[in-house]
């Protein structure tokens, strides 16, 4: 017996059917992609929460664990790393002012077991991804608890202990000394002279977060080198503003590109207490515990980019995402506004709200759709590596999808060509080698796929990556990226954010001004 078809039923079911289908549309639908917007992460060395993971690692474990972290954030095309290299009196470098770090060696005072320079290394594989690398100090901690003991005889601890306060369970530089600060100032001179960085870092640890019932015992100091009538309040703002100025002065007077920014606590001031402040009820915030102004940081130009920690989830009464990252839309000026987001809490925190999938992407959809706001920092490198795998896809799906370049210091200037020709082409195993005369005021080059539109005019589509040029003589690009490409238009930078105007290469030849297919 032959069933009768419902015409009705069917036309229900096809309605249903597309209904869904456009749904299903919208739901995966791709959020408009930037050209440019700030994609960073910190590396967190201090107890080796993301990298090294055991300072007794053999130094190829820890050039892998690096490179496994670069990698995972190149594939999400992340733009910058955020990496401590001071973490409490220490360095990860050579330095004439701080013993290498036992985060770093296992032993405080030890030299790694490598001849190579690791920063520079470090900086190199993360410019080899097309990545800035900013070096994350942390300027006051001296210590990260009270094992004195284990402290190198170089230490600023055992060299210079009348600069040292104890507060809680650490020590603390003094930072209303002017020896300190001048120290301070010695250290960042040296990192920025002798390294090949794109940024100097500065993290919410300035006076130190309120301990009940403890105080932090600079009454001398304020005694001998506070103005007359200054309160403490106002005089410890005061040495943290002159460590900012000086700081600042002192990366652009060395090398002017080198950006400087600042990552605060998120809370400026609770309403309650200010009415400038923000609709919060934070237990401390940054301008009356930790002593710290980035408003006036901003007013007066001292900051290149400013990162608000904004650890809390969306809707958190006490202290809301959404409120606080419109606050500082509202009251950042002269500067760059980055929002500091907290993957750490992912189903790893006592709010709930974390434990949905889409919290991080919410607050990404914010910032995106802020118009002051210019990009994300994730805090820690490792949050999104361990158990996060849906939010991760999530994010690369509907957030970053697509390379995007940072933004950029100043407004961009087109200049003249500077004679840039290309000499040769040449394939290795990973990476093809691009060798130019006068590369040498070139800073960088951004890379995209080039479709010709008519004679003798190319459009520039796809960006495929950024290079870093470190030996002026050529640039290099991973081969797989070039794979199946005719052409490339390559647009040159230099170190005060000048591009030049798109040069054509032909991969298959090496006169690049041969128009010819």
């Amino acid at each position: 017996m032959r069933r009768r078809i419902n015409i009705g039923q069917v036309k229900k079911g096809l309605l249903v059917l597309s209904f869904l289908s456009f749904a299903s549309c919208a739901l995966w639908k791709p959020v408009p992609q930037p050209e440019r917007e700030f994609r960073g992460f910190w590396v967190a060395t201090v107890v080796n929460i993301d990298w090294p993971k055991k300072g007794t690692d053999a130094i190829e474990k820890k050039k892998a664990d690096y490179r496994t972290i670069l990698n995972f954030y190149q594939d999400l095309n992340f733009n910058a790393a955020i990496v401590q290299v001071r973490t409490a009196g220490d360095a990860f470098y050579t330095s004439d002012y701080a013993p290498w770090s036992r985060f770093l060696t296992g032993k405080e005072g030890k030299t790694p077991d490598t001849q190579e320079n690791l920063l520079q290394w470090m900086i190199d594989e993360t410019h080899d991804r097309g990545m800035e690398f900013h070096a994350w100090l942390n300027p006051y901690r001296a210590t990260f608890d009270l094992k004195t003991d284990i402290l190198s005889t170089a230490h600023d601890f055992n060299q210079h202990p009348e600069w040292m306060l104890k507060y809680g369970k650490k020590y603390y530089y003094d930072p209303g000394l002017p020896q300190v600060q001048e120290r301070m100032v010695s250290v960042i001179d040296e990192l920025v002279s002798i390294y090949d960085i794109d940024a100097v870092h500065f993290d919410d640890y300035f006076y130190p977060y309120t301990i009940k019932d403890e105080v932090f015992n600079d009454s001398i100091t304020y005694y001998n080198c506070s103005l007359p009538n200054q309160d403490l309040g106002d005089w410890r703002r005061s040495n943290i503003d002159s460590l900012i100025k000086k700081s600042h002065a002192t990366i652009k007077a060395r090398k002017p590109w080198v950006q400087f920014g600042v990552s605060p606590f998120g809370v400026w001031k609770n309403q309650s207490t200010d009415p400038k402040g923000s609709d919060t009820q934070a237990g401390q915030t940054t301008f009356d515990n930790l002593y710290a102004d980035p408003l006036l940081w901003m007013e007066q130009g001292w900051l290149d980019y400013i990162v608000p920690q904004v650890y809390w989830s969306m809707e958190l009464p006490v202290a809301s995402h959404r409120k606080i990252v419109n606050w500082w839309s509202q009251y950042s000026t002269n500067t760059l506004l980055y929002i500091g987001n907290g993957p750490y809490k992912i189903r790893n925190n006592s709010d709930t709200a974390w434990n949905k999938k889409k919290e991080l992407p919410d607050q990404i959809h914010l910032a995106r759709n802020t118009d002051e706001v210019n990009g994300n920092v994730f805090f820690s490198a490792k949050s999104l590596m361990t158990n996060s795998k849906d939010v991760v896809k999530h994010l690369k799906r509907k957030f970053y999808r697509k390379k995007a370049l940072p933004p950029q210091l100043q407004k961009t200037r087109v200049v003249k060509e500077q004679k840039t020709a290309l000499k040769s082409i040449q394939n290795q195993k990973e990476h093809t080698l691009l060798e130019f005369d006068h590369l040498e005021q070139v800073h960088y080059a951004t890379i995209y796929t080039c479709q010709k539109v008519k004679k003798d005019h190319y459009v520039r589509k796809k960006l495929l990556t950024r290079s870093f040029v470190k030996n002026k003589d050529h640039i290099r690009i991973p081969s797989d990226l070039l794979k199946g490409k005719k052409r490339i238009a390559i647009i040159f930078m230099d170190k005060n954010g000048r591009e030049s105007e798109p040069k054509i290469i032909h991969l298959k030849q090496t006169d690049s001004n041969d128009p010819k297919e």
